[in-house]
């Protein structure tokens, strides 16, 4: 399959990659659901990824926000207070902006650089890709 054919299939078939994945929870064993869909386990240690892609938020000066530091909140890129239910052990970060601002803030979870994102999301899309690049030859 030459380059072109492989990005058209990605596109055709792995859209779902640059939007927010659908919230579906697996049990913490690996399923044979799509190798696209984001895993989420109760009572999760680590962060998951809530989206591939960070978000674009207006932020006010001296207003304090909780930035979701776990994935699970329904109102990302800010904590709902999932986190208590289902991953205790993660809490929010906390943060207050000293101007008024449009920032992008991460929606991975694997960025060095809390809230704001650092271009990490390009790994998780490289290796989902390689997921179903490598899937295609099974």
């Amino acid at each position: 399959m030459n380059v072109a054919g492989l990005i058209c299939a990605a596109r055709a078939t792995c859209a779902q990659t640059f939007r927010r994945p659908p919230l579906r929870l697996p049990l913490c064993a690996s399923s044979s659901s799509s190798s696209f869909t984001v895993q989420r386990c109760p009572q999760s240690t680590q962060a998951v990824p809530a989206a591939r892609l960070p978000s674009r938020v207006k932020l006010s000066a001296g207003k304090r926000y909780a930035w979701c530091a776990c994935g699970h909140s329904k109102k990302q890129p800010f904590c709902d207070g999932s986190h208590r239910a289902k991953a205790p052990k993660i809490s929010p970060l906390l943060f207050t902006p000293d101007k008024n601002k449009t920032v992008l803030l991460c929606a991975c979870k694997q960025t060095k650089n809390s809230p704001y994102c650092d271009g990490s999301h390009f790994k998780v899309i490289y290796r989902d890709v390689v997921k179903y690049v490598k899937g295609l030859f099974k």
